[in-house]
């Protein structure tokens, strides 16, 4: 049975991993799980996971987190976006990045994956202008806020899939050696 648990955690993991495209916290769900794990499982088991690695799985969590918001406040704020901006922009995303797998890219299995991250930008896009405007900002001032939260967004996305990516590796080694 201890077999069924890890590859289910594994599955997990991965399932975890695809979910930060949609801007859902994935790799928080995958430390989450692995606390569970770890909790649960036996430690004299083959497949048992560490405290120590559930402590490296929060850190590289909290540097996917710090990634994602570096990169995209770092571009809205040099453009001068506001704080009304910032949350529409997240708003837009997490929208965006669900209409994406809907509407999605004709390319198996990385279609939907490229369609998520590029309608999610777009979501944050239209988000910061839509924010910035309300604010009373022009067109112009709103575009410029609007570009630097889309590629924010496409830079923050993809650290944090890097990130997750490493999480996953972390899962599965830890799964695989004794």
């Amino acid at each position: 049975m201890q077999y069924v648990w890890a590859t289910l955690f594994a599955i997990t993991a991965l399932v975890d991993w695809a979910l930060n495209v949609f801007g859902i916290p994935g790799n928080w769900i995958t430390v989450g799980v692995a606390v569970l794990y770890a909790a649960f499982l036996t430690t004299d088991s083959r497949v048992a996971l560490g405290w120590p690695v559930v402590g490296a799985l929060v850190a590289l969590a909290i540097v996917g987190e710090i990634v994602e918001f570096v990169a995209g406040a770092a571009g809205a704020k040099k453009a001068g976006g506001s704080k009304r901006g910032a949350v529409l922009a997240l708003v837009g995303a997490l929208a965006g990045g669900i209409l994406g797998v809907f509407i999605g890219i004709p390319i198996p299995v990385v279609g939907p994956i490229i369609s998520a991250i590029l309608f999610s930008a777009a979501g944050a896009l239209g988000g910061a202008m839509l924010g910035e405007s309300w604010k009373g900002r022009t067109w112009e001032e709103s575009w410029g806020v609007g570009k630097a939260a889309f590629w924010g967004r496409i830079l923050g996305t993809l650290g944090k899939i890097v990130v997750g990516s490493i999480m996953v590796a972390v899962v599965l080694i830890s799964l695989v050696v004794e």
